[in-house]
């Protein structure tokens, strides 16, 4: 991986970083926060939300104390494939800039929209192989984000200690944004998308044991609440199937990066005491 800047911040140090994907046939781009120290730490991987590059999260969430004063590496890749030809489309809720964490197996998104694999398979090993690991790791993101830590963490629970979330788009396959990103990257089987949606996966039982509890912070004035996240399906399929879920909601919060600096530390922290101990 290539480094395209480096900044010291909290006493550890943050990377920029670029390398040619197998995964995706294209650059992709991420940022690295290192602590202080030999390490090794561990890992908390953040997926953003749609529009979002690894940016938004690096210089918006304030995350890098917490990070610092617990010990862990935050690795935030971008959010999808980019590139002159890489499939796109005009609206921000498709294409590049919202990847949906999903493999895509309808054109013309199919060679370069694997941002599952890129995630669970190629980025978990260039980071392993490039920084003072322990290969223990977590999972947490925002939005369309939040969607992708879910899914992943339910999907690939060997892969991870926790999960957490910001304003997850929690059922996709009930929502506009999942309706829309599903029918272009999965095709029109809707019982195909099942496998991408966390309330759907609880209800089936993935991930059935493994995970102790999943922190869950939403505001209730974000405008996308009601139409688009719908986290009392999320509830609903843990309570069916005893999975602990702890939904938290804040008074007057909306969907932006404000709302989740202002509980970003409380994530860490979640993570922190999940990671500790051997692999």
């Amino acid at each position: 991986m290539e480094t395209i800047k480096a900044h010291q911040v909290h006493g550890g140090t943050l990377r920029y970083l670029r390398h040619d994907s197998a995964t995706t046939g294209t650059p992709m781009t991420l940022s690295v926060f290192v602590p202080g120290g030999e390490g090794p730490f561990p890992v908390l991987i953040w997926l953003s939300g749609l529009t979002c590059t690894e940016d938004n999260f690096t210089t918006k969430a304030g995350a890098y104390a917490a990070a610092a004063s617990h010990g862990v590496i935050i690795v935030a890749p971008d959010t999808s494939p980019r590139g002159e030809r890489v499939a796109d489309d005009p609206a921000y809720d498709l294409g590049q800039g919202a990847g949906f964490y999903v493999d895509a197996t309808e054109a013309p998104w199919t060679p370069h929209f694997r941002m599952e694999s890129y995630v669970v398979e190629e980025l978990i090993g260039l980071i392993d192989a490039g920084f003072p690991t322990t290969k223990a790791r977590s999972i947490s993101g925002h939005s369309m984000g939040g969607h992708g830590a879910l899914t992943l963490a339910l999907r690939h629970p060997h892969l991870f200690r926790s999960v957490s979330a910001f304003a997850p788009i929690s059922s996709p396959t009930r929502c506009p944004w999942g309706e829309k990103a599903f029918a272009a990257y999965l095709g029109p089987d809707r019982e195909a998308w099942e496998a991408h949606d966390a309330a759907r996966l609880i209800e089936g039982g993935v991930g059935e044991g493994y995970y102790d509890d999943i922190l869950i912070d939403q505001g209730d004035a974000d405008p996308f609440l009601v139409e688009q996240l719908k986290p009392e399906l999320l509830v609903a399929a843990g309570k069916a199937m005893g999975q602990a879920i702890t939904l938290r909601m804040q008074p007057g919060y909306d969907h932006s990066y404000f709302f989740m600096a202002s509980f970003i530390a409380d994530h860490v922290a979640f993570h922190a005491l999940r990671l500790r101990g051997p692999v």
